[in-house]
Parts: structure tokens; C-alpha cells; sequence
């Protein structure tokens, strides 16, 4: 992203850098009372480093001894300095107030400022090779809603362009009741199920008219709720030992058991998502067409910003919502991921 040519303006306020913060005067609090930008102090109005360097930028700002060169340079010896300006420049450029904090800026809805209005987005920046670690996103997410702003990732990639996405911790609501309310007798084949059957209902893929090829997912879920006695070669099989048996040829079975069973018990169908690369594509019963992909991660599970981009883009190309079902000590929490137009 490059920057524009700044405007000329005639009219130039000075401030002075004390290799922190750029200082204005008394005549300062224009810029704040007018358009938002800066805190205000006792003498004047002090300026976060995004704010100088824009404004410095735009011509409406004069700092003895820094071109917007010189002062771009020291400021960028702080780590991701340039991909905060960049973001802060094309909110403003988008016609936002922006204050930094409480994440790393706080951005109002359009035609309101600090004192007359209320912010709506409160935005983090990244890099697009940054590990987007789950746990403490679902926090600060929830500090988001807390204070009932969205919360906006904006990802700088590597040829700074920008990038904004709103993140969302579902709720996913019970939706009705599960299939198979008797109990059903299966045999095992391999790390399958044969059930005796003649409705399929959402479970099990139909082989013939009376019979029913269960998945291991499906079976372990079933299992554990008590709705179906499994035997091999005619001994019973008990829910644990099929488990283990699951678990040897498939590493991410435990993570997907977690979340496929949540998801039964709210409601929902769950199947492969394999097509679509990604565990499960999920159906509401609303609908014919599925509505959501869920990756399941395990607890403290961390992914690249750029694997999470690939994903979002492609549930959005098949127009469906794009979830991470990740594992707490408590329940399973879903964390959507949508690209957003600001």
C-alpha cells in the first residue's frame, strides 16, 4: 500500500517530539474537540505516534527537526509500527475517528468523536504469518462484547494491503431433538458399523434398504449416549475400547469427537467436510444446503493468520459461516471469522 501524495494545506499547526509523544499547545484542543484526535492535557494536547504521523503526513502539522521521513524511521523501531500506521491511515482515510486502545485502537461510528459518540469497532492489528492463538482471542473478544463494540481484526500481508475481519464468539442455539431414540445393535467392520435399519434419518450412510454403514464419529457418539450396543466377532465392544481403536488411525479424533458430540447435542447435523477441506460441514435442519464449516482444534490451539484467511475464503465462496470449535475446561466455544468492508 502506498501513501498518497499529502495535500498542501496552508494552515499548520507545530508541535514539538520529546522521543515518545509529539506535543501541541492551547490551540491543539482544536484538533480534538473538531475531529478526535489526541488526549488532551493540561497544556495543550498530546498526540499518539499513528496521529502525528498522519497528520504530519497531510500537511496539518509542522515538528522542528522531523520530516515525516526522519520521524517514520524512529517510530519504526518499534516492531509492527508500520502496519499500525498503515491501518490507522486507512480508517481515517475512510472517514473514522480512531484513539488508540483498548486493544490497539478504538474506532467510532462515522460522523462521531469522543464526547459526542459511542466507538464501534475495537480493532487489533496483525501480520498475515501471525499465529492467531485461540484462547486469547476468545478473550479479548469477550472484553469486546463486554463493552458492546464488534471486535475487527485488520491483517497487514506482506505487501501491506489490509485486510478486516469481525470475529465472533457463537452461541450456537438448540435447534430439536436427535435421531434414534431406541437403542440400536451394531457389528463392527473395520473401524465401522452395520446397522440394522430401514431409516437412515442423519446418521450413517444407507448401504441397501435395511442396512446402515456408520461412521466412527457417528458410532462413538451413539455409543456414549446410550443408543447403540456395538460387538465384534461376537463379543461387546465398550465405548473406550472403540475409541482407542478410532483413535490409532485418525491423530485429530479426540478434538473431533468434543465438537461433533456438542454439536449433536445442540442439535445440528454434523458430516465430513472433507470436500470442503475442513471437518464438518453442518446443517441446522432450516435449511437443505449446509450453513456453517467447523474446523475443532484442541485446547490452547494456535493457526497462522494466513491458514485462517484460506478458510474463510473459501466457506465464503460457498456462502456458509466459518467456525473454529475450540475445546475449554468448560464447553466448546465457537469462534467465527467473517471479512468485513469497513
Amino acid at each position: 500500500m502506498l501513501l498518497s501524495t499529502p495535500p498542501t494545506n496552508n494552515y499548520q499547526m507545530k508541535g514539538s517530539f520529546d522521543g515518545t509523544w509529539v506535543r501541541l499547545g492551547p490551540e491543539g484542543r482544536s484538533l480534538y474537540d473538531q475531529s478526535g484526535y489526541g488526549r488532551p492535557e493540561k497544556d495543550g494536547l498530546r498526540l499518539a505516534p499513528e496521529e502525528a504521523l498522519y497528520l504530519l503526513h497531510r500537511g496539518r502539522l509542522e515538528i522542528s527537526g522531523y520530516s515525516f521521513d526522519r520521524l517514520l524511521a524512529v517510530y519504526a523501531q518499534n516492531s509492527g509500527f508500520i502496519r499500525s500506521f498503515l491501518v490507522y491511515r486507512d480508517l481515517r482515510e475512510r472517514g473514522y475517528v480512531v484513539q488508540t486502545g483498548p486493544h490497539d485502537f478504538r474506532v467510532f461510528r462515522r460522523g462521531q468523536r469522543p464526547g459526542t459518540g459511542q466507538s464501534q469497532y475495537l480493532v487489533r492489528v496483525i501480520s498475515e504469518r501471525d499465529m492467531i492463538e485461540f484462547s486469547g482471542l476468545v478473550k479479548e473478544v469477550s472484553a469486546s462484547i463486554n463493552l458492546r463494540k464488534q471486535h475487527v481484526l485488520a491483517v497487514v500481508d506482506d505487501e501491506n494491503e489490509l485486510t478486516y475481519y469481525e470475529i465472533k464468539v457463537q452461541h450456537l442455539q438448540e435447534t430439536g431433538d436427535e435421531d434414534f431414540a431406541r437403542p440400536l445393535k451394531g457389528e463392527l467392520v473395520g473401524r465401522y458399523a452395520i446397522v440394522h435399519q430401514n431409516e437412515k434419518g442423519t446418521y450413517g450412510m444407507q448401504l441397501d434398504p435395511g442396512r446402515l454403514v456408520l461412521a466412527p464419529l457417528e458410532i462413538i457418539s451413539l455409543m456414549r449416549s446410550g443408543r447403540l450396543s456395538l460387538s465384534g466377532e461376537g463379543e461387546r465392544i465398550d465405548p473406550g475400547t472403540y475409541y482407542g481403536m478410532a483413535r490409532e488411525s485418525d491423530t485429530e479424533f479426540p478434538e473431533k469427537v468434543r465438537v461433533y458430540e456438542d454439536l449433536r447435542h445442540r442439535g445440528y447435523v454434523p458430516r465430513t467436510g472433507y470436500k470442503f477441506g475442513h471437518h464438518f460441514r453442518v446443517y441446522s435442519g432450516k435449511k437443505v444446503h449446509s450453513e456453517m464449516l467447523v474446523q475443532a482444534l484442541p485446547d490452547s490451539a494456535s493457526l497462522p493468520m494466513s491458514a485462517i484467511s484460506r478458510s474463510v475464503r473459501l466457506a465464503h465462496s460457498v456462502k456458509k459461516k466459518m467456525l473454529f470449535g475450540c475445546e475449554n475446561s468448560k464447553d466448546i466455544q465457537y469462534v467465527e471469522f467473517a471479512r468485513i468492508k469497513l
